[in-house]
């Protein structure tokens, strides 16, 4: 614990959280609790580790709904947003934050109820085993991965985790068209079962006999859950061979091999329990379980009611963005910290983004998208929306790369440095706005482009305060050169249904996020930003959301992942930076923490932070994405 607690006069907590706003009334929730007898069924698995596991049901000690012992919770919020739609591993709309988040956007799967064979540690670049024994291999030709599964790894019924699991996982991908299908077709040609425990996945070649992407086959790995066998084709029986039902089946029944399952989840809450016939207190893996039973995210109406809760002691781990963090531990000295001491208090690793929506009236013209782009007060929007919990686009300027270092030193700053701007370049704006036409021929004060009023729309979830801010200072900068910008902030439940759909996108300027660090990276980042492989598409999590198109772009994404001379990976990084920051397809607003990472060590201590002295370093990726759930493992009550 770095920060020192402290016993504060009630009054001045209370004068805090009524400074935030209104704390959220608990809800009471009656449930009919209903107690199954499990019977333990035997059977015999041909050539699978002859090992026995007892299963027995986790005993819950309150009823679902019920208030939770708080010296057995670890509160989250800033993940879930709405209440939960599915329980699907196979469908990334579910919804359900706190157990599925997994694709090739993601750098870090979260494992909590559902594992993949690697963890990726963003602090070090490196993958660790999970479901996995040991490191994976490359053969000579760099064509197939293998690896080896633990043998103490099972499902919650009790089954041993088997190479087939993983086999049919990858094969019901893309025989359904999951999205994570459509993410790893073109570069992955099978995942077989060489035995029980040994798995080998197949590369796609190109022409030559090479590995198409050697990246994305090496990242599915520490991306994609593995998902069992037995009760796939349990789904697959249900949904009768339909696709859109077997993605769309609510999987209440689903089997997972996590620490954590559902215990609990309405339009208020979601709780997570942790189950105690977990395989991974083997000695090969963590060798106990985690310290907190449950996993709870109370759902909170905006960022602001979160960081009440986060102020009083009713959220141990935050990943929203809490505006001027550090007053709760400087001014009322609140037992509340951040993975770094010192602003920008997080580390950044994401570029939150404004996709212009090149369908929309104007935005196909690079003059106005570049205007709109120049006219923004990015100083602003990291002064006030981020609370400087972002370095500036002076301090690190604006490319495709994140600020880390290694991504910084992948291309020619120089090379490119006339292009780039820091912001707030209302004048500037307005000659490139004039020299291409674009002027306000009627005197009504907004531009007209071939006699039509350019007017758009910015749009970002509802509660997300940080992007909230960012769109409006979108908006401000509309107004100043003569360009109609209104926002709109609709619901989470409702945004990630439009703007994943392209034929259903009617935003015309809308922010999502980018991807962080992660294996793939910062190619995988240029793909998802520019690739026209997203253009056009419905059930869109992968990129390209605006629907930007260059030939260009296309080749050179093609030729980065099987490039190993340092001096022509450099190349092709600094034109992709060229290409973007010519072209406009959509502008970053930040630079934004991987998640945000700040927790409150009232009842739980021993969390991760910068010079914690863990080995490998646990990220700051809130104790349930990739390695940084090692740091569940890590956690003690601060008053046993």
């Amino acid at each position: 614990m770095r920060k020192s607690i402290l016993f504060l006069n009630l009054l001045v907590v209370l004068g805090l959280v009524a400074a935030c706003g209104p704390a959220p009334t608990p809800e009471v929730v009656k449930e009919t609790v209903v107690v199954e007898k499990e019977v333990v069924v035997t059977k015999e698995v041909e050539k699978v580790v002859e090992k026995v596991v007892e299963v027995t049901p986790t005993v819950a000690p309150v009823a679902p709904g019920a208030a939770l012992p708080r010296n057995e919770t670890l509160y989250f919020n800033g993940f879930q947003w709405g209440s939960v739609v599915c329980w699907n591993p196979y469908n990334p709309n579910c919804n359900c934050a706190m157990a599925i988040a997994d694709g090739g956007n993601n750098a870090s799967a979260r494992v909590t109820m559902f594992e993949t064979p690697y963890m990726y540690n963003f602090l070090d670049g490196k993958v660790y085993p999970l479901l996995a024994d040991g490191d994976y291999a490359w053969n000579a030709d760099m064509t197939e991965i293998t690896f080896k599964l633990k043998k103490a790894a099972h499902w919650s019924d009790g089954t041993p985790v088997t190479a087939d699991d993983v086999a049919y996982t990858y094969a019901s991908h893309l025989k359904y068209s999951t999205t994570n299908g459509a993410a790893y077709k073109d570069y992955i040609e099978t995942i077989e079962a060489k035995d029980p425990q040994t798995v080998v996945v197949k590369a796609k070649l190109d022409a030559n006999g090479k590995a198409v992407n050697p990246l994305v086959v090496a990242g599915y790995l520490s991306n994609i859950y593995v998902v069992q066998k037995a009760w796939t084709q349990t789904l697959e029986a249900r949904a009768n061979g339909d696709a859109t039902k077997f993605k769309e089946d609510v999987a209440e029944d689903v089997v997972y091999s996590g620490p954590y399952h559902k215990f609990f989840a309405d339009d208020t809450k979601v709780v997570l329990v942790r189950d105690d016939n977990y395989w991974g207190q083997d000695a090969s893996m963590w060798g106990k379980l985690p310290p907190p039973k449950y996993l709870a995210h109370t759902i909170f109406k905006d960022n602001a009611a979160g960081s009440v809760a986060l102020a009083k002691g009713e959220v141990d781990v935050s990943q929203q963005f809490n505006s001027n963090i550090q007053l709760l531990w400087l001014n009322y000295g609140l037992p509340i910290s951040t993975y770094l001491p010192d602003a920008p208090y997080m580390i950044a690793a994401s570029l939150p983004t404004a996709y212009f929506n090149l369908k929309s009236y104007g935005l196909d013209n690079v003059a106005v998208r570049k205007a709109i782009a120049m006219a923004v007060d990015y100083d602003t929007i990291i002064a006030n929306a981020m609370t400087n919990q972002s370095p500036t686009f002076k301090q690190v300027p604006r490319s495709i790369m994140n600020p880390t270092a290694g991504e910084q030193a992948l291309y020619d700053h120089d090379a490119v440095k006339d292009l780039q701007w820091v912001g707030n370049d209302v004048e500037g704006a307005k000659k490139l706005l004039d020299d291409a036409g674009i002027k306000d021929t009627d005197g009504d004060g907004w531009r007209e482009l071939n006699g039509k009023k350019l007017s758009y729309k910015a749009l970002c979830p509802n509660g997300w305060s940080d992007w909230q801010a960012a769109i409006e200072i979108v908006a401000a900068a509309g107004q100043k050169i003569g360009i109609d910008i209104t926002t709109e902030f609709p619901e989470w439940s409702v945004y990630q249904t439009v703007f994943t759909d392209a034929k259903v996108n009617n935003y015309d300027i809308f922010m999502v996020w980018s991807n962080g660090d992660g294996p793939t990276n910062p190619w995988g980042r240029a793909r998802q930003l520019m690739s026209s492989e997203f253009a056009g598409t419905s059930g869109n999590w992968n990129g390209n959301w605006g629907g930007y198109v260059n030939p260009r772009v296309d080749e050179i994404l093609k030729l980065i992942p099987g490039e190993t001379d340092p001096a022509k990976l450099k190349e092709y990084y600094t034109e992709l930076t060229k290409i973007y920051l010519t072209d406009v397809p959509s502008f970053s607003l930040m630079y934004r923490p991987q998640l945000f990472h700040t927790v409150n060590e009232t009842v739980w201590t021993n969390f991760p932070h910068e010079g914690d002295g863990t080995t490998p370093p646990v990220p700051p990726m809130d104790l349930i994405n990739g390695y940084s759930i090692a740091g569940l493992y890590n956690l003690t009550l601060v008053n046993p």
